[in-house]
């Protein structure tokens, strides 16, 4: 059996970061070039597009990509997306570009020009639209409609040519890996059927139980986590970096897993964010996509089991990885380790439930974590941090943090 096949109909990465000569002309042209500023998240997204995690994307989507994508999951080609990728820029730079025209995207956050863009539309688009079919409400309060709301005026479609991948491989080396790197270490190690972990929390017990559930089955677990962007109380990427390192070294068998980690600004999508997870995961090589609790979700606007049932929702063949559905898990002190709701037969008194809010909530109030819910190594990590904050970071559990089915 063969890794599982690059996302799209061409069954191949398309990886858009140039190099060597090419890249050397294009920085020189793009000199000259209208700068559009891009935001966090367009940059995070075209780093994904430069390292072929969004293949088959060849740049930012079209209207009619847009639309097809909120309301029926699939581009104008047909080809299956579940969350947009697009370009925002102000009316004003808008009506300085023509179509057909060259622009540079420039990033402040990165202090840099990023990519190159041909323009081949430009089009106006319904942000509530966008929000009800994306994140299923258009609740200001939600931190992914809030972004899209703040977008500039009109959006810009066109192919990219990526010429930096930000300040990421420095800032995690060995860990920034590319689908190419992370399919061609799978083989090396001959695994072929892989298990992807989404993180952006570090790991607790129940985070622990998912991966070893998955190794039991597959040949090797990839621990991938977030660097992008997060919101207000979540924890840093080189936290968690650390944090889970620590935990591998300790707790798994040597050569069953692998961490690395991957550009994006969480957009708090819940199922829709969920089906894009498995959709570049699948680029990274990867059969299975572990989801289990309130995957990518945030506060309560959604089912804590939602991102699961979208999988059965999507038109059939839309991909080839698949989902690894894992039922609420939690410490049993009855039978004295973890479980889960299909192999424990007691009853609520006797479940630590576990999750990365409550976890950081009880880390930032200065609580005593329990060995049930993380392992002590981990625990001084996160200590270590939160005893380091200037100022207190409150975080509010939502309802389903008890093990309240919805």
């Amino acid at each position: 059996m063969a890794l599982v096949n690059p996302h799209g109909k061409e069954k191949k990465l398309k990886p858009l970061l140039l190099t060597g000569a090419e890249l050397e002309a294009e920085k020189k042209k793009a000199a000259s070039l209208k700068q559009i500023k891009i935001t966090s998240r367009e940059a995070g997204d075209l780093i994904m597009l430069g390292l072929g995690g969004f293949t088959p994307l060849t740049g930012f989507m079209t209207q009619a990509d847009w639309k097809g994508v909120c309301a029926d999951f699939k581009m104008a080609d047909g080809t299956f997306w579940p969350i947009p990728v697009t370009l925002s820029a102000s009316k004003a730079d808008a009506d300085g570009i023509k179509v057909g025209d060259e622009i540079a995207l420039f990033s402040d956050e990165f202090e840099k020009i990023m990519a190159t863009m041909k323009v081949t539309e430009k089009y106006n688009i319904d942000k509530a639209f966008e929000c009800k079919h994306i994140f299923t409400t258009a609740d200001m309060e939600h931190p992914g409609v809030k972004m899209v709301m703040e977008q500039q005026d009109v959006n810009l479609a066109g192919p990219v040519k990526v010429m930096s991948q930000g300040g990421f491989p420095a800032q995690y080396p060995g860990m920034f890996l590319t689908p190419a790197e992370t399919r061609k270490m799978f083989e090396e190690k001959g695994w072929n059927v892989v298990a992807a972990l989404q993180l952006r929390n570090p790991m607790h017990r129940s985070h622990e139980y998912l991966a070893k559930i998955a190794i039991e089955i597959c040949d090797g677990v990839l621990i991938h986590q977030l660097l992008g962007k997060l919101k207000p109380g979540d924890i840093p990427a080189e936290v968690r970096v650390k944090a889970i390192d620590k935990l591998v070294e300790k707790y798994f068998v040597k050569n069953t897993c692998i961490q690395a980690g991957y550009p994006l600004d969480m957009r708090y999508a819940g199922p829709r964010e969920a089906l894009l997870h498995a959709t570049f995961r699948q680029n990274y090589g990867c059969y299975y996509m572990i989801i289990g609790r309130d995957h990518a979700g945030v506060g309560e606007y959604y089912g804590p089991f939602d991102a699961q049932k979208i999988f059965d929702q999507i038109p059939a063949g839309s991909l080839e990885i698949k989902p690894l559905k894992i039922d609420w898990t939690f410490f049993c002190t009855k039978c004295d380790g973890m479980a889960s709701m299909k192999t424990c037969p007691h009853g609520k008194d006797e479940r630590v439930m576990l999750s990365g809010t409550k976890l950081r909530k009880m880390l930032s109030e200065g609580e005593a974590v329990s060995s049930q819910f993380s392992r002590p190594e981990v625990a001084v990590i996160l200590q270590e941090y939160y005893q380091g904050l200037e100022e207190k970071v409150e975080i509010k559990l939502h309802k389903y943090a008890e093990g309240e089915k919805k």
